[in-house]
Parts: structure tokens; C-alpha cells; sequence
């Protein structure tokens, strides 16, 4: 039997690359996706081959991360929960999908993973892989093996000789792609209590930020930022940029208790320097440059949208049906907003597109030269409020009727 692990070096994983090949007796193939984590994938092939692995790919995949996963989902302006940036969520269909390609390639019977049963990935995994290549085994762990913990875990690391990134001052679990980087478990899951000040990894706090505020401009062309401060820029240096930028002025940090897809509610802390500076300023383009109601129409899809990302239904038809409306949307989302930061906040200061909507001739409070005839106000305002007259008019004779009755 031959197997394919999504593989990362923690703790989880590097229990299963030596249990899977006890449990089943098979060769286990390791597959490492470089989506951004970069000192973390260092020494990983030989760590991966010492813990039972027969060859360990690690493949660099930053580029599409970015391009075809993380800029898609900041064109429909995906929050769940209307705080979370999905920096999780959207890397799983982006593993799993090479996952399944290498385990084809390799002639593989099963792929496995390491997410647990009580969390959103294992879903994200399974989905993408029932959505792919449906006729690979998937072998799924947590929900078989004994173990009932990180601590178990971490005691059987230490009998096999496994080194892993988990202690017992810090017992928390750490996930780093190019759009965040996430904490959850351990001494995270009392929700009363404050993230040490030591946990975080790409951003200083907001008290330790610069005094003086830095401005960054962005340029967009249908909704992607292409460039930096004038510097053209590929996808993943846009968000290397923005990291360093946001991290720096202690920009996108989240601490929050959100609603799992399979039905607890759980605490997450993150940080999205980038990804919150690119959400914020690809707004504002929007602002200037898309129409009203496509604007409100996409924004009713934005609950949605972040939902099936969130759950892992990436490589659903609802997800490219709803894609397809918002980059239609996106057609003239192209011009430059100019960004403040300070101290964890970000400010607008200023915007400008070829294609913008905003006519100072006819929004100006000063005389319009006959650009906006304001007397035409008086019939449009007489015919929307028709309907709540003759609301008030039933509403009256309703309350007449019943004092009579009385």
C-alpha cells in the first residue's frame, strides 16, 4: 500500500508519517506545500525521511496561492463572521489539490491528514478530495487512532524520538501561510484569557508600532493589486510587501470566537497584516469605481461566499458560479488608493480611478452649473413615498375599526 500525508513538521503530522507506516505497513510518501510558511520548511524533507517517510516532496506554491486562491477571495471581499480573513480556510483546497496530484503521479492508494475530528480541515480536506479524484482512499486518523490528545501525542513523540515544535509552555497550534499566520488550542481555549505577548509572528503590537504613520500606495487593475508603492509586484511579493508593511505597524491582528462548520463554537487568534491592508484598500476602489446596486448585490453574497470557503466547498459549483458574478464585478475595480498606518489601524487617504463613478460636478454643494436639476428630487421622493401612505392610510382605519369595536 502506498499512501500520500499532507505533511507540515508539527506535531500532529509527524506522529502520522511513523504511525500510518506501523498501522498499515505501507510506504508513506510526504507532501509538504510551500504556501509561505518559509523558516518553517527548513530541514522538513530529511526530518519527514527520518520519521518514516519514503521521500518527501516540498513544493513551492506560493505563487498560486496567491494568484488563483488568496486574490479571488479578496475580490469578493470574504470575512467570516465579519472578522476572520479565511487564511486556514484557503489554503486547504490549494494542499489538497496537489496532494491528490502527486498521490496520481505516484500511483498511491490512499492520501491521509492530520486534521483532528473535532475541527473545520478534515472537511476541507475530504471535500477537496471527494471533489477530485473521489476514487483514492482517505485515511483520516484522529477519528480512528487512540490517541486523545496533544499531550498523548507529545508522549508518544518523545518514545519514538520525534522532535516536534510543541512544549509545554507553549501548547499551542500554529498555522503559517503567506496571507496569516493562526493560533488556536492549548492555553488559548479559555476564551477570558489574553494571547501571551511573546505568541505573535508577524506583527509588533500596536503600542510597540512606530509614533509617526506610513503611507502605501496600492494600484489595482479589476480588482487585483498589482503594485506596491509604484513597484509592479507578482501576487505573492504583493503579499509579502503588505505583510511586512502591516506587520510592522501592528496591522491585522484578530483574536475571536467563531462557529465551527461542524457545530462548536471554538477560539482562534490571527494575524493577517497583509491581507487586512489589501481587504481595506480593495474596498475603497470599489467605493469609487463600482456601480450601486452591483455593489449591494455583491455585498449580499459576501455572508455566503465566506461560508462555503470557510466550511471547504472551494471546488463547488456555488463557489465558481458566485466567483464567476463577483469577477465579472470587477471588470473597471482599477485605479489607486493611497493608505495611512498607524499603530494597528488603517486609514484611507486617498483615492483616484479612470473609471470612476464619483462626478464632483454634479456631488458638489456648491452651484452645479445645471448638472443635477435639484427640483426632480421632489416627484422622485412623492413616488417613493406613495407606498408608505397608503401604508398609513390601512394603519389609521385599522386603529379606528378597533376603537369602535371597543
Amino acid at each position: 500500500m502506498k499512501i500520500v500525508v499532507a505533511y507540515s513538521g508539527g506535531l500532529d503530522t509527524s506522529i502520522l508519517l511513523i504511525w500510518l507506516k506501523e498501522k498499515y505497513n505501507a510506504e508513506i510518501i510526504a507532501f509538504c506545500a510551500d504556501i509561505g510558511q518559509e523558516e518553517e520548511l527548513k530541514g522538513l524533507d530529511k526530518k519527514a525521511v527520518r520519521t518514516g517517510a519514503s521521500k518527501c516532496y516540498i513544493d513551492d506554491l506560493t505563487e498560486e496561492f496567491a494568484k488563483d486562491f488568496i486574490f479571488p477571495m479578496i475580490r469578493a471581499n470574504a470575512l467570516y463572521e465579519n472578522q476572520y480573513f479565511l487564511g486556514t480556510s484557503i489554503a486547504r483546497p490549494l494542499i489538497a489539490k496537489r496532494q491528490l496530484e502527486i498521490a496520481l503521479m505516484e500511483g498511491a492508494d490512499a492520501v491521509a491528514h492530520g486534521a483532528t475530528g473535532k475541527g473545520n480541515d478534515q472537511v476541507r480536506f475530504e471535500l477537496t478530495f471527494a471533489a477530485l479524484a473521489p476514487q483514492l482512499q482517505v485515511i483520516a486518523p484522529w477519528r480512528t487512532w487512540d490517541f486523545k490528545g496533544r499531550e498523548d501525542l507529545m508522549a508518544y513523540a518523545k518514545e519514538k524520538g520525534i522532535a516536534v515544535p510543541v512544549t509545554a509552555k507553549k501548547p499551542y497550534s500554529m498555522d503559517r501561510n503567506l496571507l496569516h499566520i493562526s493560533f488556536e488550542s492549548g492555553i488559548l481555549e479559555d476564551p477570558w484569557a489574553e494571547p501571551p505577548v511573546d505568541m505573535f509572528k508577524l506583527s509588533v503590537s500596536p503600542e510597540k508600532a512606530p509614533d509617526r504613520a506610513e503611507y502605501v500606495e496600492l494600484d489595482f487593475e479589476q480588482g487585483d493589486c498589482v503594485a506596491v508603492n509604484g513597484k509592479r509586484l507578482s501576487p505573492a511579493n504583493v503579499m509579502r510587501a503588505l505583510n511586512k508593511l502591516g506587520g510592522k505597524h501592528g496591522i491585522g491582528r484578530v483574536d475571536l470566537v467563531e462557529n465551527r462548520f461542524v457545530g462548536m463554537k471554538s477560539r482562534g487568534v490571527y494575524e493577517t497584516p497583509g491581507g487586512a491592508i489589501l481587504h481595506f484598500a480593495h474596498r475603497q476602489i470599489e467605493t469609487l469605481t463600482l456601480d450601486r446596486e452591483v455593489m449591494h448585490l455583491r455585498d449580499g453574497f459576501i455572508p455566503k461566499y465566506s461560508e462555503l470557503v470557510y466550511y471547504g466547498f472551494w471546488f463547488a459549483p456555488e463557489r465558481e458560479f458566485l466567483q464567476a458574478a463577483i469577477d465579472h464585478s470587477q471588470q473597471t475595480v482599477t485605479g489607486s488608493v493611497r493608505l495611512k498606518l498607524y499603530k494597528g489601524n488603517i486609514m484611507v487617504a486617498g483615492r483616484k480611478s479612470h473609471f470612476s463613478l464619483y462626478d464632483p460636478k454634479v456631488a458638489t454643494m456648491e452651484a452645479d452649473a445645471g448638472a443635477y436639476n435639484q427640483g426632480d428630487a421632489t416627484g422622485f421622493i412623492n413616488l417613493n413615498a406613495l407606498r408608505l401612505k397608503a401604508r398609513h392610510r390601512v394603519l389609521q382605519k385599522g386603529a379606528k375599526s378597533g376603537r369602535k369595536k371597543k
